[in-house]
């Protein structure tokens, strides 16, 4: 096929053969392919004087010329004519050192993924007085036979910048004058020839939303961050560090206050909105659903597309950052929510990228998730890996994330994962354990790590898979943390029994002790315990209106008492009594009622409490801060724990009553004479409570109780759990 044919049809593989500047013997050549052209002039941008003329190639758009006289130009520019108007242009073709150079180091260092693919804004240093912006163009594409860059800047035409092959699979392009802001994708052809849909840049860092989905260039290095005070405060362990997390939708946290008005709250609107909410409640961290961008609001952004893009929903790159440098000035950390296990099937995305499997399995016995229609990353195959590895770094370089939250990480561990029987393929020892995604997320780990000392990893695993949150040099998978769905499983299942039956489940309420220190857990009670038909997590206790929200009230005091960070979406702190939905607003006018106003005074003094005594956070992953005082009280369905600080010094007893039954004389055994406080009282009026008496301050006696040597009265009032301080002698 003529060259002229191959460009017009956008099917060259190898345009730096034939475009650009060429040097012979005595001569040089300079070819230029622009459609729609008349006449093409070449400038020597040193001197600004024209060189000569290119001649059109017959009835192409292919225009050459041979120049004997003088020497090769260090750069130069075409003035172009054409039916339009004129216009001047930098000649792409000929950068091709500089092209080159960005896949030189890509598999070096997972960093250099998102350092040298994409849309590299850069300045050509030239030899001019002032340097030439040019955007710089990578991408992964080894089974494609052409692949150009489209967009606003060259009216979508696909012959007009084909890319250049390398070795490797990778097709760059130097292109001078395209800056931050201008829209692109990939037009790629397979290897058969056939145009496949275009394509977002896998790397892009700012996406444009419906219906174009189109990559935008962005310049990470113009947001100056103000945050240096928070890099240093967030130094230290954090397992011995109170962390209360506020789960977050910002899509449906809170809409604009007009009626008429559905559109989403901006990062900057949030940054006023949200922050001092979550301040004022006082909790620790945020943690945001997916914020990689994602086609379809549905999916919560469970299913991204562009990993290295905050959603554009919300506002720009730059107002992520702010909103994440406005958090950390307020104190709080930003966890992100993290999807590598699995990617939709959008034209625009992924999905046999350049015609082939280049980022998921090909095998769909190992490459289709069934549960979620989705694809499932290739992790045995090294660019893949880069990939995600670089893009878990990613965030933590550019936007200054605290942690990483990975989602559905039993679908990747387990190659059986919701399949039946002959529909998934063993490992090469016949079991069900996917060896290339344990290694994968070792890997992430240990970088993370590495270059984040002070950020966090937690894994969302449902399963018993062993050392989830222990260190790879132990055999682990390197998490800092882990989800403890069983103790959400079983406490929710237990609390949503009616009282009269709970002395028949009350293994439910105590059993998550027995495993509570194998991994370091972080307590949930997320997202997607609120919707689908599962009810608000006020609909899941029984009840009438005033029982519901007791019980509400007594497992919150019992989760916080509880070892393990905890974690809650938005709207169970004010009770909210419909389930969750992503197209609306938290019912905030709930809190026009004293139901709701004291469910959030509640979490307020939790989250309080929790951070400002050692006892209930120092040593949630240390067995030695918690002692069970008595677990065996199923008749009542009553539990009481100890928590305390490093070698006893301050020291908090928790006791629930899961009955609507208020006990006038409790006994409880403690551990020394002295005085004891009430801390906490869900059952008090400004909860919502019934203000059931409760003395304010206790003494022990020397009464046996309990395995104790001493003890304390008190009356344990209705559906309420109790916090009270050991003062001393």
């Amino acid at each position: 096929m003529q060259i002229e044919t191959q460009l017009k049809n956008a099917q060259c593989t190898f345009p730096f053969t034939h475009l650009g500047l060429t040097h012979t013997k005595n001569a040089f050549s300079i070819t230029a392919w622009i459609p729609n052209a008349t006449a093409v002039k070449v400038i020597d941008l040193a001197t600004e004087k024209a060189i000569g003329t290119l001649k059109k190639q017959a009835a192409s758009d292919l225009f050459s010329a041979e120049f004997t006289k003088g020497k090769p130009p260090a750069v130069y520019a075409f003035e172009v004519k054409n039916p339009q108007g004129a216009y001047r242009i930098i000649d792409p073709y000929q950068f091709q050192d500089q092209a080159f150079h960005a896949v030189h180091f890509v598999d070096h260092l997972p960093k250099n993924v998102y350092q040298q693919l994409g849309a590299q804004l850069m300045d050509l240093d030239v030899g001019l007085a002032k340097s030439i912006s040019a955007t710089r163009f990578a991408v992964f594409a080894p089974n494609a036979s052409a692949v150009s860059i489209i967009g606003d800047f060259n009216y979508w035409d696909g012959s007009c910048l084909p890319m250049q092959k390398t070795d490797f699979g990778y097709w760059v392009l130097v292109v001078p004058g395209v800056n931050a802001g201008d829209k692109y994708k990939y037009q790629i052809k397979d290897a058969a020839g056939n145009e496949l849909p275009h394509k977002a840049d896998p790397i892009g860092f700012y996406a444009d939303q419906y219906p174009s989905h189109a990559s935008v260039v962005f310049d990470h290095e113009q947001y100056q961050w103000q945050d240096s005070k928070w890099q240093e405060q967030v130094k230290g362990d954090k397992y011995t560090q109170a962390m209360s997390i506020y789960e977050v939708h910002l899509g449906s946290w809170k809409r604009p206050s007009a009626e008429s008005d559905a559109r989403y709250l901006s990062y900057r609107e949030l940054v006023d909105e949200l922050i001092p909410y979550v301040t004022d409640m006082g909790y620790t961290h945020i943690e945001l659903l997916p914020i990689s961008e994602f086609p379809f609001d549905g999916s919560w952004g469970y299913q991204p597309v562009g990993l290295f893009a905050p959603t554009s929903r919300f506002g720009s790159p730059d107002d992520f950052k702010y909103f994440v440098d406005q958090c950390h000035q307020n104190g709080i950390g930003v966890i992100i929510d993290w999807v590598p296990a699995h990617f939709p099937e959008d034209g625009h995305g992924l999905a046999r990228f350049d015609g082939t499997h280049v980022y998921e399995y090909e095998d769909p016995r190992k490459g289709w998730h069934p549960d979620w229609n989705s694809c499932i990353y290739d992790f045995g195959k090294d660019t893949v890996r880069q990939f995600l590895v670089a893009n878990a770094l990613f965030w933590l370089d550019k936007y200054h994330i605290d942690g990483l939250r990975v989602d559905a990480v039993a679908s990747m561990l387990y190659l059986d994962y919701s399949r039946e029987d002959g529909d998934w393929i063993p490992n090469v020892d016949g079991g069900n354990h996917n060896y290339e995604a344990i290694s994968l997320l070792q890997w992430m780990n240990k970088e993370v790590y590495s270059h984040y000392p002070n950020a966090m990893t937690i894994a969302e695993e449902s399963t018993s898979f062993a050392k989830v949150s222990r260190p790879v040099f132990e055999g682990g998978l390197g998490f800092g943390f882990k989800w403890n769905m069983g103790w959400m499983h079983d406490s929710l299942h237990y609390i949503s029994k009616d009282p009269s039956y709970r002395r028949y489940h009350h293994g439910e309420i105590t059993f998550s002790m027995v495993y509570a220190f194998d991994e370091s857990f972080v307590l949930p009670i997320s997202h997607d315990e609120v919707v689908h038909g599962k009810g608000s997590l006020l609909h899941k206790m029984p009840g009438d209106e005033w029982q519901q929200a007791a019980n509400l009230r007594c497992y919150a005091a019992f989760m916080y008492a509880h070892p393990g960070k905890k974690l809650n979406f938005m709207g169970n702190e004010i009770g909210q009594a419909a389930e969750w939905n992503h197209d609306s607003s938290i019912n905030w006018h709930l809190l026009e009622f004293e139901k709701h106003s004291g469910i959030q005074a509640l979490y307020r003094d939790l989250n309080k409490l929790y951070a400002d005594y050692p006892a209930l956070h120092e040593l949630d992953h240390d067995h030695t801060g918690f002692e069970w005082i008595d677990h065996e009280n199923a008749e009542q369905s009553t539990v009481a724990m100890l928590r305390q600080s490093k070698a006893g010094k301050q020291q908090i007893y928790a006791v629930s009553n899961f009955t609507p039954v208020p006990r006038s004389t409790f006994r409880l055994g403690v551990k020394a004479l002295g005085e004891y406080t009430v801390l906490l009282n869900t059952d008090d009026k400004q909860y919502w409570g019934s203000g059931n008496s409760l003395n304010a301050k206790m003494l022990a006696d020397k009464t046996p109780w309990q395995n104790q040597t001493y003890s304390i009265e008190l009356s344990l009032p209705p559906l309420a759990t109790v916090f009270i301080l050991y003062k001393g002698k």
